[in-house]
């Protein structure tokens, strides 16, 4: 049960978390320190910010659930993640910091023009707001639970929007550095508080579950049977999906690339891309520890004996009930870090988006520093407020949540990746050639996501091959509809810069 001192953990938390944001992130004066923190954050700092944005709540709820009801097989897809990091940091890094760009989707717009570059960041948008808003959801889940057990009734609608409220006072106000430096503090609480709940568990139990976990097979991380397509626990899907996963969120998605380009170099945004899929690794390991750690403490019970309503309250359950108080704070205090630092890193990430992809796109004279902080701010509050309804949407959703979140992200992956790939590789493309390969692409892969989710509740890619299959469907349609020009396409915009 909680107590009074858990809530002033938590409360507290909010408070300092906030004006920690506003007291590292100094004065904003233009779109260049607001959205990139003038070229100037530590590349640990940004390592460490990039793992806690792709981590969230889901990693913390999420991950534990994995283990407890299977293995640590997991792991497998941060091989891959780690694999698709390196070649991210010497591929396509160094083009975004030889053009000087504040979004990933400015390569686009240079290489194809800009209706390519607008499609690309309002894809991005759909796509963030989507698997974002289930993050959200994720975060809620714990505080509910906690908020029913002492009696007092409230909505999931509720608790998002006070989360959402306090993330975009330090983002509308601080920016990206501010979003940096809160991500490093909240990433090493959510780690400390997996850790703590390992030793904790231990403890109380004599530490006999880890031995009981590998007499049932549960240590396993290598799985080599299973059909390749169809089942997400194979190595072939999760090592190759998870290198080509980690190659469209880390060198396509303004998410992670915003946070690169706040470096100071192209070699400290290497560093810090290459160390951040080791650490993301190791924090994998770290909760699919904490699943194995809660299935010896439950004593192998299901989560419908633990009379639980989503697989995910399991982790939840244990910081309420398990823990001493204090603790429990502190944990739920981590739960809210994640969430807190991914709906921030996405607030900035979205609002750059809108005001370099899109609102810049459509006017017709140059957009001023100051215009383009002022409307960043609003973007910034807009997309906070609209995080609410997918939440809503994806609340009755009984699945794992974080293959969930990853699935909705993997639909438009492929596309974005194939999109820079394509550009990079075939010579011959313009922009309408790129634009209805990246459509085809995102349908294609909506078409398995709605028909397992929603139709035919078979899996028949699993949710690792979506960026793949988008990036090969990208090749073959745009390959075969630039041989409709006689010679390869010259790049418009850097013509006419020429003149």
């Amino acid at each position: 049960m909680l107590h009074t001192v858990d809530l002033v953990v938590i409360i507290a938390y909010l408070a300092a978390t906030a004006w920690l944001g506003l007291k590292l992130s100094g004065k904003q004066t233009g779109v260049k320190d607001y959205f990139l923190g003038g070229r100037d954050l530590p590349w640990w700092a940004v390592c460490l910010s990039v793992v806690a944005t792709e981590t969230s709540a889901l990693t913390v709820i999420g991950i534990p659930v994995i283990s407890f009801l299977g293995d640590i097989s997991y792991l497998q897809l941060a091989l891959g993640y780690i694999v698709g990091r390196v070649i991210v940091a010497f591929f396509m890094l160094p083009r975004y910091y030889e053009g000087e760009m504040v979004t990933a989707y400015a390569y686009l717009g240079k290489r194809f023009g800009q209706s390519t570059q607008t499609t690309a960041g309002i894809t991005f948008m759909f796509t963030r707001l989507l698997a974002d808003g289930i993050r959200v959801l994720a975060a809620a889940i714990p505080l509910k639970l906690i908020l029913d057990g002492m009696g007092i009734s409230t909505n999931y609608f509720t608790i998002i929007v006070v989360l959402a409220v306090v993330t975009i006072l330090y983002t509308f106000i601080g920016g990206i550095k501010a979003v940096v430096w809160v991500d490093v503090a909240q990433m090493c609480l959510y780690v400390f508080g997996g850790i703590l709940a390992i030793v904790v568990i231990s403890v109380q139990t004599g530490g006999g579950w880890l031995a009981d976990a590998a007499d049932a097979g549960k240590l396993n991380m290598f799985v080599f049977s299973g059909n390749p397509i169809s089942d997400s626990s194979a190595f072939i899907p999760s090592f190759i999906g998870g290198a080509v996963f980690a190659m469209a969120s880390h060198g396509s998605d303004q998410l992670v690339v915003q946070r690169l380009l706040t470096c100071r170099s192209k070699v400290e945004a290497q560093k810090a891309l290459i160390w951040s899929g080791i650490i993301v690794f190791f924090q994998f390991a770290v909760f699919l520890t904490v699943g194995l750690a809660l299935w010896g403490y439950y004593d192998r019970a299901t989560p419908d004996e633990l009379g639980l309503t989503r697989n995910d309250e399991i982790f939840p359950l244990f910081i309420i009930e398990g823990l001493p108080q204090g603790i429990s704070g502190l944990l739920l205090a981590g739960i809210l870090a994640a969430a807190m630092s991914t709906l921030s890193s996405s607030l900035s990430a979205l609002s750059s988006s809108t005001v370099t992809d899109v609102y810049a796109r459509f006017r017709k004279t140059p957009m001023t520093d100051a215009e383009g902080l002022r409307v960043g701010r609003w973007a910034t509050i807009g997309w906070g407020l609209a995080f609410i309804a997918p939440a809503t949407v994806f609340q009755s959703d009984e699945g794992n949540i974080v293959i969930l979140a990853l699935g909705v992200a993997g639909i438009t992956y492929g596309g974005l990746l194939g999109a820079f790939l394509f550009g990079m590789v075939n010579k011959r493309a313009n922009a309408v050639d790129a634009n209805i390969a990246f459509t085809a692409a995102v349908a294609v892969n909506a078409f398995f996501f709605v028909q397992e989710k929603y139709i035919t509740g078979e899996v028949w890619v699993a949710w690792q091959w979506y960026p793949l299959l988008g990036v090969i469907v990208t090749f073959a349609v745009g390959g075969l509809l630039s041989l409709r020009h006689g010679a390869p396409a010259v790049e418009q915009p850097e013509l006419e810069r020429t003149r």
